[in-house]
């Protein structure tokens, strides 16, 4: 038993940056995260979707001046976990909102929602499978888009 979570520790990865909320800061943590998931060997496509949009959504929607938001990796065999921290636990996501941004989270991700985070802001999330689970190669279809997860 010891050494199965001795084994899963190893297998965790996290990252944790906090980036200033400004157009600069979105794309920076675009960049990181790609790099970041390079050197963990893991696929980038979706990912790189799913960071770019939800750090400009924290950018746009979330900020407060003075204050920043937090982009956060949580790498675990099969499952990549995307976290976003802004200070507006006010202002919810939706995804029938105008703007393309949550659309395209909801395509590349597997499952994606939003949870109170550090008062007062909150935290979007979404998760991204590869390897042997059920993970998509392209974009889900239009008919299967849902408010499953959420």
């Amino acid at each position: 038993m010891n050494s199965e979570l001795a084994a899963s520790a190893l297998d965790a990865r996290h990252y944790d940056v906090l980036l200033s909320a400004t157009p600069r800061g979105a794309r920076l943590a675009r960049l990181l995260a790609v790099e970041q998931l390079r050197g963990w060997g893991l696929p980038l496509d979706a990912p790189r979707v799913i960071v770019a949009e939800l750090a400009v959504n924290a950018v746009t929607h979330g900020r407060v001046p003075g204050r920043g938001f937090r982009l956060e990796l949580f790498a675990r065999p099969g499952v990549l976990r995307i976290e976003v921290a802004d200070t507006r636990g006010d202002r919810l996501p939706v995804l029938s909102a105008p703007g393309r941004g949550l659309v395209l989270v909801d395509a590349f991700a597997d499952r994606w929602g939003v949870r109170e985070g550090p008062a007062p802001g909150k935290v979007v999330w979404a998760e991204v499978s590869w390897g042997g689970t059920t993970r998509r190669a392209s974009p889900k279809p239009p008919s299967a888009r849902g408010t499953s997860g959420r």
